[in-house]
C-alpha cells in the first residue's frame, strides 16, 4: 500500500512581503554554498526566524530547491524516505520511482541499499540543487539519523543539504566541521542587531520608538525575534511604550503562552523539574546544579549539555562549556512558573553554601539574601569587605549591606565599622560617622569583647581620615594620634595608615617634601606586607606631589615604575592604573610631546571605562578641560569643568586648584571680565569672613587668580606685594611648580604696569627655573602676551651666547599655529582599543603589505585578515587603509 503524501509538507514557504533585509546572513550562507560544503546547519531555539531566514535566502540563491517540512511521524524510517523522495521529485519528477516501489514492497531491502539506489539517481540530476529539511528536531529516531548520516557521507557534488532545527541533530558534525564541509548559523547569528531591531519595530510593525527604547527592548530580548514581535504586538495602540518596555519580561502573557506551549511543555517531567529549580541561578555549572537539586536522577553537567544540544534557551558563558545561563526571557518564565514553593529558601541556601565553598562570596551573599537568611548574609558581607576595600570596590560592597535589615547591621560591631569605612572611602564622612557610632554602641554590648580588639583603633583611624577629607586638620591629627595609641605594634598595615594620615596634613599646609616622604614610606610598608595594589594606587599621589614640586621627569619615573609593577601583577592590578596613564598624558602635554600624550590618553580612556576608583570621572573631566583650554576651545573646557565639579568625591588629597578659579581664568581668556569679577567678589567676601584668611598653599591658586582679575581690571594696588608673599612662601617650601606659576603672573603684572625691565627680569628667572624640566605648555597657554615677552627677551640675549637662548627658541616655536602638533588638542581616543593581533596587522598594513602577504606572513586565513581590517577601520572610523594608518600615526600607535 502506497504512503499518501501530504503536499503541503513539500511547499517552500514564500518570503514574507515585509521582511527585514539581512544581507550579512545571506552572504554567509552564499559563501558556504560557493565553497562546496555539504551541509548548512541552522540551529536555534523557537522564534529565532530560522525558516524565514532560509526561505528568504532560497528565493534569491539561483538554484532549484527541494523542501521537506518534517513532523513527528517522519521518525519512521520508511515514511521519512518516502517523503524525502517526494521532495526530490518536485525538482526531478522521474527520480526515485524504483526507490518508492522498494519502500512499499512487503519486504523492503535494507535502508543502505535503498539509499545507494537513490544516491545513484541523484547523480543524474544535471543542475546543482538544494535539499532542505525543516524542523529536524521533531525526529526522534536513530535509524533516520543513521540514514541521513549515510546520505551526507556519500552526497553527490550537485546536492547541498540544509537542516533547520531547534536542537543539533545526531550527525557527525565534528567531522564535517573539521573538513570544512559545514556552514553553521546559530542563535548568536540569527538574533537581530540593534539596527535590524529598529527596522523591524518601526518599519515592519508600524511603531515609532526612540533609539533608546529600541536599544532597551533589543537588550531585554537579546535580539530574540519572536520576543521582539510579541512585544511589538503588545505595544500597538499603547501610549506608554517606554514604561511597557521597562517592565517587559518573560511573565508577560504573550511571551508566557508562547514559551510554555512551544518549549516548556515539550520537555519531559525530569527536564521541566531541572529547569524550574535551577532558574534561581543567574549562572550555573553542573556541580552547582547538583548541589541545588541534591536528588536529581542525572548529573547536572549531563543535563546542561543536553539543554545546549536541544537549544533550550541556554547560553554558554565560556569556551569549555562549563558555565551557562538561561536566556533572560526564558529565565523570567521559569521563575514565574516556579513561584514560591516551600523548598525555595532551601534551594537558595544550598546555592549560597556552594558558592561560599567555591570562593564566590558575591553569589553566596545574594542567595543568602534571597533565602532571607540575613545572619548568614551579614557574615558573608563581613568576609567580603577586606577584598572589596583593597580592590576599591567600597561602593559596590555598600550596595550589599544596604539590602540587609537595619537591625541586623546595627547588631554587628564589625559590619557597622566596615560600613563606616566604606562610606568614608566613597566621600561621605557624615554617613560614615553614623555607622562608626553604631559600631561603638554594638561593641559596648558585645558578649565577647576580645573578638573586636582591633575595632577601637580602626574607628579612630577612620575618623582621622574623615576629618582630613573635611579639611579639619586639628581633628585629623587628634584621631590619627589616638589610632596610633590603640592599634597594636605588630599591625603594620593600620599603623602605616595612621602615620600617613598624620603626614598628609602637611600636604594641605604646603610642606610637600614631608608629604612625599610619608607617601614613599607608606608605599614601602605596603610592599613589606605584600600589598602591591596599594603600592600601585599610591603612586599617582606620589606623582601629584612631584609635579607640584616641579619635578616632572621624576614624576614620569614614578608613574612608569608603578605601571611596571602593575604589569607584573596581572590584569587586576592594571585596572587601577587609569590615573597613572592620565597623569602621564598631562605631563607629556606640558612637555609638548603630543604622541606620548595621545598614547597614554587613549590607554587612560580604555582603563577608565572599567576602573573602580571613585574619583576617576572627576580627574578625567579636569584633564579633558585642560586639553580643551590649550586648544582654545574655551566653552567646551567650561562645560567639562562643571562636569568635573559634579563628579567630585571627597578624599584626603587637598583641592589646590578649585574648579571655580579654573573657570575664572578661562573667563579672562574669553575677555568676559564681568564673569571673572563675579567670582572675585564672591571669593573675596568668603575670604573676609573666614577665620583662616591667610596666604597659604590652599589659597595660593585662588589668590593668583584674584591677582589676574585685578590685572584685567587695571587695578594694580597690592598685586605686587601679594605675589611676592606667595612666591616667598612657595620658595621656602621648595614648591618649584608654584614658584614658576607665580613668577609668570609677576611677569604679566609688571608688563601690565609698563615695567618692562622688571617683567623681563622675572621672565628670566622663570625660564631658568623651567628649562631643566622642559616646561612648555605653561608658557604657551599664557597666549600672545607671553609670546611677545619671550621674543623680546630673546632679542636682548641674542647678541652673545646665553644658556637660555635655545630654550627660548623652543618655546617660541611651540606657540606656532593652532594646528601645530604641539599645541593642538590630543587626538580623540579610540572608541575601543586595538587587540595585539589588530595592532600587528595594522603595522604590516602601514608597511604596504597586501592582505594576501599579511595572511602568509602571519599564517592566517585571508578571510581572517580581512575581518581584522574591517574591525580596525571601524575602531578608527576610517574608510580605507590610508585613513586608518593616518589616524594611527595621530594617536602615536605607529
Amino acid at each position: 500500500m502506497s504512503t499518501p503524501i501530504l503536499a503541503t509538507k513539500l511547499y517552500i514557504p514564500p518570503p514574507r512581503p515585509s521582511i527585514v533585509p539581512r544581507p550579512r546572513l545571506i552572504n554567509r550562507l552564499n559563501t558556504g554554498l560557493a565553497m562546496g560544503g555539504k551541509l548548512t546547519l541552522i540551529s536555534a531555539s523557537a522564534g529565532f526566524g530560522k525558516t524565514t531566514m532560509v526561505s528568504e535566502w532560497l528565493a534569491h540563491c539561483g538554484r532549484p530547491v527541494a523542501w521537506l517540512s518534517l513532523d513527528e511521524g517522519d521518525s519512521d524510517p520508511t515514511r521519512f524516505l518516502v517523503y524525502l523522495v517526494a521532495a526530490l521529485q518536485t525538482i526531478a519528477p522521474k527520480i526515485g520511482v524504483s526507490v518508492l516501489a522498494a519502500l512499499q514492497s512487503p519486504q523492503p531491502p535494507p535502508t543502505e541499499t535503498i539509499l545507494i539506489t537513490l544516491l545513484n539517481e541523484i547523480t543524474t540530476i544535471s543542475d546543482n540543487f538544494i535539499l532542505v529539511l525543516d524542523d529536524y528536531h521533531v525526529i526522534d529516531s536513530k535509524p533516520v539519523d543513521n540514514a541521513l548520516t549515510f546520505l551526507i557521507d556519500h552526497q553527490p557534488q550537485q546536492m547541498h543539504l540544509v537542516i533547520a532545527t531547534r536542537e543539533d541533530p545526531s550527525l557527525s558534525l565534528p567531522r564535517l566541521r573539521a573538513r570544512g564541509q559545514l556552514t553553521e548559523m546559530r542563535a548568536a547569528d540569527l538574533r537581530f542587531t540593534p539596527a535590524e531591531a529598529a527596522e523591524f519595530l518601526n518599519q515592519m510593525m508600524g511603531l515609532n520608538l526612540s533609539t533608546e527604547d529600541i536599544t532597551a527592548l533589543a537588550t531585554r530580548t537579546e535580539g530574540w525575534i519572536a520576543g521582539l514581535q510579541l512585544a511589538a504586538l503588545s505595544m500597538q495602540g499603547r501610549s506608554d511604550t517606554a514604561r511597557f518596555i521597562k517592565s517587559f519580561t518573560g511573565s508577560h502573557h504573550f511571551v508566557l503562552d508562547y514559551l510554555v506551549e512551544e518549549v516548556l511543555q515539550q520537555q519531559s517531567d525530569r527536564i521541566q523539574n531541572f529547569l524550574l529549580r535551577t532558574s534561581i541561578l543567574d549562572r550555573m555549572c553542573g556541580l552547582l546544579c547538583d548541589a541545588v537539586l541534591l536528588d536529581s536522577p542525572a548529573a547536572g553537567q549531563e543535563t546542561l549539555e543536553y539543554l545546549e544540544r536541544a537549544n533550550l534557551f541556554i547560553v554558554p558563558l565560556d569556551n569549555e562549556r562549563r558555565w551557562y545561563r538561561y536566556h533572560h526571557l526564558f529565565g523570567d518564565l521559569l521563575r514565574q512558573r516556579l513561584g514560591a514553593p516551600p523548598a525555595l529558601a532551601e534551594y537558595h541556601c544550598r546555592a549560597s553554601q556552594w558558592h561560599e565553598a567555591n570562593g564566590d562570596l558575591s553569589e553566596a551573599f545574594h542567595h543568602a539574601l534571597s533565602a532571607a537568611d540575613f545572619e548568614r548574609a551579614a557574615r558573608l558581607a563581613e568576609a567580603a569587605w577586606p577584598v572589596a576595600e583593597e580592590s576599591f570596590q567600597s561602593a559596590a560592597w555598600l550596595v550589599w549591606v544596604n539590602q540587609l535589615p537595619e537591625g541586623v547591621v546595627r547588631s554587628r560591631p564589625e559590619l557597622c565599622f566596615q560600613a563606616g569605612r566604606a562610606y568614608s572611602d566613597t566621600g561621605d564622612p557624615k554617613t560614615s560617622e553614623i555607622h562608626l557610632q553604631n559600631a561603638e554602641r554594638a561593641l559596648a554590648v558585645a558578649p565577647d569583647q576580645s573578638r573586636f580588639a582591633i575595632l577601637p583603633g580602626n574607628i579612630a583611624l577612620t575618623r582621622a581620615y574623615n576629618a582630613q577629607v573635611q579639611g579639619n586638620l586639628m581633628d585629623a591629627v587628634k584621631f590619627a594620634e589616638l589610632a596610633l595609641q590603640l592599634i597594636p605594634e605588630d599591625d603594620i598595615y593600620h599603623r602605616a595608615q595612621a602615620v600617613i594620615t598624620l603626614e598628609f596634613t602637611h600636604w594641605a599646609s604646603g610642606d610637600l617634601d614631608s608629604s612625599l616622604h610619608a607617601i614613599r614610606a607608606w608605599m614601602a610598608d605596603m610592599h613589606k606586607v605584600g600589598n602591591p595594589i596599594f603600592v600601585i594606587a599610591s603612586a599617582f599621589a606620589e606623582a601629584d606631589l612631584l609635579v607640584a614640586l616641579g619635578r616632572l621627569h621624576e614624576a614620569i619615573r614614578a608613574y612608569q615604575q608603578a605601571l611596571q609593577l602593575a604589569a607584573e601583577h596581572g590584569a587586576e592590578a592594571q585596572q587601577i592604573t587609569a590615573h597613572h596613564h592620565l597623569g602621564l598624558a598631562l605631563i607629556y602635554h606640558e612637555l609638548g610631546d603630543s604622541e606620548s600624550t595621545a598614547v597614554h590618553l587613549q590607554t587612560a580612556a580604555d582603563l577608565g571605562k572599567h576602573t573602580t576608583l571613585v574619583d576617576w570621572l572627576h580627574r578625567w573631566k579636569l584633564a579633558q578641560a585642560r586639553f580643551k583650554e590649550s586648544a582654545g576651545e574655551w566653552d567646551a573646557a567650561l562645560e567639562l569643568l562643571d562636569e568635573a565639579k559634579r563628579n567630585h568625591v571627597k578624599n584626603p588629597v587637598p583641592i589646590t586648584r578649585p574648579v571655580e578659579a579654573l573657570k575664572t581664568r578661562i573667563y579672562l581668556k574669553q575677555e568676559r571680565l564681568d564673569k571673572a569679577q563675579e567670582w572675585a567678589q564672591e571669593w573675596a567676601q568668603e575670604w573676609g569672613n573666614s577665620t583662616t584668611n591667610e596666604v597659604s598653599y590652599l589659597t595660593e591658586f585662588d589668590l593668583l587668580t584674584l591677582a589676574r582679575v585685578r590685572l584685567a581690571e587695571g587695578s594694580f594696588a597690592g598685586v605686587d606685594e601679594l605675589l611676592e608673599r606667595l612666591r616667598i612662601l612657595a620658595e621656602a617650601q621648595k614648591r618649584q611648580g608654584s614658584v614658576l606659576e607665580i613668577l609668570l603672573t609677576e611677569v604679566l603684572a609688571h608688563q601690565a604696569q609698563g615695567h618692562a625691565p622688571q617683567a623681563l627680569a622675572a621672565l628670566e628667572r622663570a625660564l631658568t627655573l623651567a628649562k631643566p624640566e622642559g616646561y612648555r605648555r605653561t608658557f604657551v597657554d599664557e597666549g600672545e602676551a607671553m609670546r611677545l615677552l619671550i621674543a623680546d627677551f630673546r632679542l636682548t640675549i641674542s647678541r652673545q651666547p646665553h644658556p637660555l637662548l635655545t630654550y627660548a627658541d623652543k618655546l617660541l616655536a611651540a606657540f606656532g599655529s593652532p594646528a601645530d602638533s604641539s599645541t593642538a588638542t590630543p587626538p580623540s581616543p579610540l572608541l575601543d582599543a586595538l587587540t595585539p593581533r589588530e595592532l600587528e596587522i595594522l603595522r604590516l598594513v602601514a608597511q604596504g603589505l597586501s592582505n594576501t602577504e599579511i595572511s602568509q606572513r602571519l599564517y592566517l586565513a585571508l578571510s581572517t585578515v580581512k575581518g581584522h581590517n574591517l574591525r580596525i577601520f571601524n575602531k578608527f572610523q576610517a574608510q580605507n587603509r590610508t585613513e586608518a594608518v593616518a589616524r594611527a600615526r595621530e594617536l602615536g600607535l605607529l
